[in-house]
């Protein structure tokens, strides 16, 4: 390796486009040591028929090297995913679909399997058949054989190789089984479970290529620790030192780790997980503390500066009071010039308006009047139009045709006759004089050629345009004693002698009725000329005194708005200088009450600003104490993070000089809340709490006095916990519907070993599928709630957790300590003998949990 800054380089570039096409991306940072893992096993899956051992604890690379190393080669990588239901029909199932890839389709193909994965021995049984031939005696049934055998025949062919019988098929499927199958275990040498599986099977050691993935050297550890850490803000001889200190913190872990099994009899596993853990912990918890402290610094400066605006206040506002009282001394002197003037204005306004109501009642009086009399005149007239339209319509229906057949007839009939002379009255029209024919010498009247002539010359237009208003009394006289008196004279009668006759008829009875109306209207009509012009007049004089009355209200008015910009300036002051008096007031008050906290919060705020600086060590020793020390005793966190100050020091790392967990990442209020649920109330509970509500993985609590079960139930009683144990029947579908729903879980009384169902939850393998964050559980997608929260706890007071699952939680010991019983059989001694005090020792507790809640 020539360049290994290119090669480091060069895997990036794989990694990044590994990342964007999988759905479990990997964040690794790739270093020289595990480069030359990775190229191992790719060499090794070069060779045909190669297959690799990889030796090492869990989280130590060796899935993440052989997943690379596969998509760099561009090979199928097959994982088995375990669930509650998995078993040996399964496993077969999924060695069918693994074979069938690489010997039926002929893919280079990598099978990747942990010891977590090995429900029953039968497993490594198969495996080691697969190391040796490739193959699974009685795996597949005949017609599954025909098939693989039919599917292979293309392959063969394009190779030149002819398949004559199905014996050389189904060898030639195992020969590209035996050519394409590459198989990588991933074992832990931990436990005893390791020999004697290489006893048992030994193609496990013949078969395969061992790698073992030692410790991480400090170089590896330095340069993890430098990629992760670049983007912080902080200086750059800082920065070194802190990468120094991760590195210092994990080797001191591993050495405490070997002294604690000597000790105690317990164990304790330090892997490159655990280091990982403190990184990402160290950067998420600093960001986080520095923007808390930024906010408390603001808090407090900003409650200076309002100290400080009160005391420039004070003076201004006494200067603005005292500018003030001019301006409102006028606005009064003003308002009350306004109101004796508005006074003085009303009553000579009541008197005119009084004067104006009087007129109004005459004049509507009159004309009630006259509309009275206009109403008779239109009610007489409505009698008579009528029958004059009725009249004007029946001339309409005279026709040319019909006054030509009058004039036409030689001895008309008598309603013709007779309905003519009436017209040639109407219209004044003499009778010709000719000879009686039965009196010699005697002359009688002729009406009828007199009428022939009417009706010659326009006798239609004639009538329309009568003057019906001025008919004169003779001609009214003689249509009244001899037509309208006759009983031939009506329109029913003349219509059997000519319909044109029947016209002329109605005519004329419609004007001797419109006559007979209209002398009576015509008086009436006078009089209501006569009361128009009355009322006219009296309207005009009305209108005079209402226009001067309007002068008078708007002038009333003008002083009324006047008055009132008076008043609203006069209140507006008197608002304005109450307000100005209430801000002295105060101001003085919080001067007076605040005073001696001025220097108080001068002070905290300078403290406060010393922590943000120490932030950069306090949170590293913190982040190591979540990472590393949830296993260990009281006295063993305690020395180690003793000995981590000291190194800081060294280093020149800004810290505190005494170290307490509850003081960098303590919640007064969530603390006072722990202990009303039940945490017990000694410094150790507490910083298990802090751990607990702070670590990026799930909690798993070695607890065989049952604290944390306790407290777990208690503190997510409002949030509808749900607890399981692995001897549930349906406990994968409650971790379900809770994952999904948001639900809390709490799975108790766990065992050495967990069930691989629920590894994808406990290493929080989230996607995004669809636009929603989803997780893998066994067999099902299911979407993943940001508000699902998951804990463990465990009976057994020495467990002995493989590395494979002290990398995938964060292992806390809840074991009672002297002082956390000391505190709890006193809390049961007071409670007896002093259950008063006990009362009120708890309402404190609440009532200063709440007040801290609203100082928040």
């Amino acid at each position: 390796m020539k360049d290994p800054q290119k090669v480091i380089e060069v895997a990036n570039t794989f990694l990044d486009d590994y990342n964007a096409m999988s759905k479990k991306p990997m964040q690794l940072v790739l270093f020289l040591f595990m480069i030359e893992h990775m190229s191992r096993i790719c060499r090794i899956l070069r060779t045909p028929g190669g297959h690799a051992l990889l030796v090492g604890v869990g989280g130590s690379g060796r899935q993440s090297c052989t997943r690379l190393a596969a998509f760099i080669m561009d090979y199928v990588i097959i994982e088995i995913e375990i669930s509650k239901t998995y078993g040996r029909s399964e496993w077969r199932e999924d060695i069918k679909r693994l074979l069938g890839i690489a010997g039926g389709e002929g893919k280079p193909t990598v099978f990747l399997f942990t010891d977590s994965q090995i429900k029953t021995e039968s497993f490594v049984e198969d495996i080691n058949n697969l190391l040796n031939t490739a193959e699974v005696p009685n795996l597949f049934a005949s017609d599954e054989k025909a098939g693989l055998s039919e599917k292979v025949r293309p392959g063969a062919k394009s190779v030149g190789r002819v398949l004559n019988t199905p014996a050389e098929a189904w060898a030639f499927f195992g020969d590209r089984c035996r050519a394409n199958l590459h198989v990588v275990l991933a074992f832990s040498p931990v436990g005893d479970a390791f020999r004697n599986r290489l006893r048992q099977f030994p193609s496990l050691v013949n078969c395969c290529t061992i790698d073992w993935f030692t410790e991480w050297p400090s170089d590896a550890l330095k340069s993890v620790a430098t990629r992760f850490l670049k983007d912080l803000d902080m200086p750059q001889d800082i920065r070194s030192s802190c990468v120094e200190t991760c590195i210092c913190m994990h080797e001191s872990v591993s050495q405490l780790s070997v002294q604690f099994l000597l000790e105690t009899r317990r164990r304790n596993y330090v892997t490159p997980t655990s280091y990982l853990e403190l990184i990402n912990t160290y950067k998420s918890l600093l960001l986080l503390k520095r923007e808390e402290v930024v906010k408390l610094v603001k808090r407090y400066k900003g409650g200076l500066e309002a100290l400080a605006l009160a005391e420039r206040s004070v003076n201004t506002l006494k200067d603005d009071l005292i500018a003030m009282q001019p301006g409102l001394k006028q606005a009064q002197e003003d308002t009350k010039i306004f109101a004796a003037k508005v006074e003085a204005k009303v009553p000579e306004v009541e008197v005119q308006k009084a004067i104006a109501i009087k007129d109004e009642e005459v004049t509507a009086k009159q004309a009630a009047d006259v509309k009275k009399v206009k109403d008779e005149c239109e009610a007489d007239l409505a009698e008579a139009i009528p029958i004059l339209n009725d009249a004007l319509k029946a001339l309409d229906t005279i026709k040319k045709q019909d006054i030509d057949l009058v004039k036409a007839m030689g001895n008309p009939p008598q309603g013709v006759r007779l309905a003519l002379r009436a017209v040639c009255v109407m219209l004044g029209v003499p009778p010709d004089k000719k000879p009686d024919p039965d009196r010699p010498g005697a002359k009688i009247e002729d009406w009828w050629q007199p009428a022939v002539r009417l009706l010659t010359g326009g006798l239609l237009d004639k009538l329309k345009g009568y003057d019906k208003e001025n008919i004169p009394a003779k001609t009214i006289q003689i249509i009244r004693k001899e037509f309208i008196s006759d009983e031939n004279f009506t329109p029913h009668a003349i219509a059997k002698a000519s319909s044109a006759a029947e016209g002329l008829c109605k005519w004329v009875t419609a004007m001797e009725g419109y006559d007979r109306v209209a002398k009576v209207v015509a008086p009436k009509k006078a009089a209501l000329a006569t009361a128009e012009v009355e009322l006219a007049e009296a309207m005009k004089i009305l209108a005079a005194k209402q226009a001067k009355l309007k002068i008078v209200v708007d002038e009333l008015e003008g002083l009324k708005v006047e008055l009132k910009d008076c008043q609203t300036r006069r209140a507006k002051l008197e608002a304005e200088s109450t307000l100005c008096t209430l801000k002295l007031e105060r101001a003085e008050q919080l001067i007076s009450g605040l005073g001696g906290e001025q220097s108080r919060w001068t002070h905290v705020a300078d403290k406060l600003a010393v922590a943000y600086t120490n932030l950069t060590g306090d949170v590293l020793v913190s982040s190591g104490y979540i990472a590393y020390l949830g296993a260990f005793m009281r006295q063993y966190r305690d020395n180690v993070t003793n000995s981590w100050i000291l190194l800081l020091g060294e280093r020149d790392v800004p810290r505190s000089e005494k170290f307490a967990l509850s003081e960098v990442l303590g919640d007064a209020v969530k603390i006072r809340e722990w202990g009303i649920n039940g945490l017990p109330a000694d410094s150790f509970s507490v910083d298990n709490g802090i751990v607990v509500s702070n670590a990026r993985r799930w909690p798993l609590c070695i607890d065989p006095q049952g604290q944390a079960n306790k407290w777990f139930r208690n503190m997510e009683l409002k949030n509808k916990l749900k607890v399981i144990k692995l001897t549930d029947s349906d406990f994968v579908r409650t971790l379900e519907n809770s994952i999904q729903f948001g639900a809390p879980v709490l799975l108790e009384n766990v065992l050495e070993e967990l069930d691989p169902t629920i590894e994808p939850l406990l290493l929080k393998q989230i996607f995004r599928q669809g636009g929603v964050m989803c997780i893998r559980l066994g067999d099902a997608t299911i979407e993943y709630s940001k508000d699902f929260r998951f804990y463990i706890t465990s009976k057994l007071p020495n467990p002995h957790f493989l590395p494979e699952t002290s990398v995938k939680v964060t292992l806390l010991n809840f074991m009672i300590t002297q002082d956390g019983l000391q505190d709890q059989l006193l809390g049961i001694v007071v409670a007896q003998e002093r259950p008063d005090l006990e009362e009120e020792k708890n309402a404190l507790i609440l009532q200063g949990a709440e007040n801290k809640k609203k100082l928040k």
